[in-house]
């Protein structure tokens, strides 16, 4: 049976578009630690990979690579993909409330009613238009919480999650994996994920490369924009020809050793 192997990708936005590089700014785990798999939460994960047989002989079945990006210090990824949307109409909204009350003569007028004003002016936040092909990223500018950023020089403000572009190198070019981009319903990603099915009866490591997209903040025109930044990370696969074990017994699969009862 194939199995699923999750490897994620976990950025520090923020520093990695500092220094124009995600050396040091880029953590990976895997779901394979028992199995083999080395340097855990770092940038120089080698992720195990089963070899290409039993201990019976029989041929393994294909193992399948899951990639997922998430940015360090940015809205949480488990939030539903409409929560900007949502946050930004509550905003609106409670701007319009406070613009009724200001214009309805219930708040103060002069000088205390410009200083409503700019409070209600920074409850509206910040605003950022993109292209058509980054539609996606528009919308107000959020901090870590959720709350609007109206001034992105002074408040911290929460990335938009790295997107992976491509997966390449040598793992891909000895034809060790496939990868691909496929589409998902899920609510909670972005919709989009890189999968790849592994040859497992190459044994070796091998490395590959992957095209990761970043977003940076920048105004243009006189407007708000997310500029895309395009970085690369290295990363690399060890297939081996261990039989497959219980992750009980550290033996062979099989039965579950049960001790006799002592009430026996």
């Amino acid at each position: 049976m194939t199995q699923q192997l999750a490897i994620i990708v976990l950025v520090d936005v923020g520093n990695a578009l500092s220094s124009r590089a995600l050396t040091d700014n880029t953590y990976l785990f895997d779901n394979m630690k028992l199995h083999g798999s080395e340097n855990q939460g770092t940038g120089d994960l080698v992720t195990a990979i089963h070899g290409a047989y039993w201990r019976d002989g029989s041929q393994a079945g294909e193992q399948v690579l899951n990639w997922l990006p998430y940015s360090l210090g940015s809205i949480p990824p488990t939030v539903p993909r409409s929560y900007h949307a949502i946050r930004a109409q509550q905003t609106d909204r409670q701007a319009l409330a406070d613009l009724a009350e200001l214009t309805n003569g219930s708040r103060p007028s002069g000088a205390d009613a410009e200083a409503v004003l700019a409070q209600i002016q920074k409850s509206v936040g910040m605003r950022v238009k993109t292209a058509r092909r980054t539609r996606a990223l528009s919308g107000k500018i959020l901090d870590v919480t959720g709350k609007v950023v109206s001034d992105h020089s002074r408040e911290t403000h929460s990335y938009p999650p790295p997107v992976i572009t491509d997966i390449c190198g040598e793992a891909v070019d000895e034809k060790i994996i496939y990868p691909a981009a496929y589409g998902s319903p899920d609510l909670v990603t972005d919709g989009w994920y890189w999968s790849a099915t592994v040859d497992t009866s190459r044994p070796g490591t091998y490395a590959y490369t992957m095209e990761i997209q970043l977003h940076e903040l920048a105004q243009r025109d006189g407007e708000m924009i997310w500029e895309p930044v395009n970085l690369t990370c290295r990363s690399t696969l060890r297939i081996t020809s261990d039989p497959r074990r219980n992750g009980f017994t550290q033996a062979g699969t099989g039965y579950l050793p049960i001790a006799p009862s002592p009430f026996a």
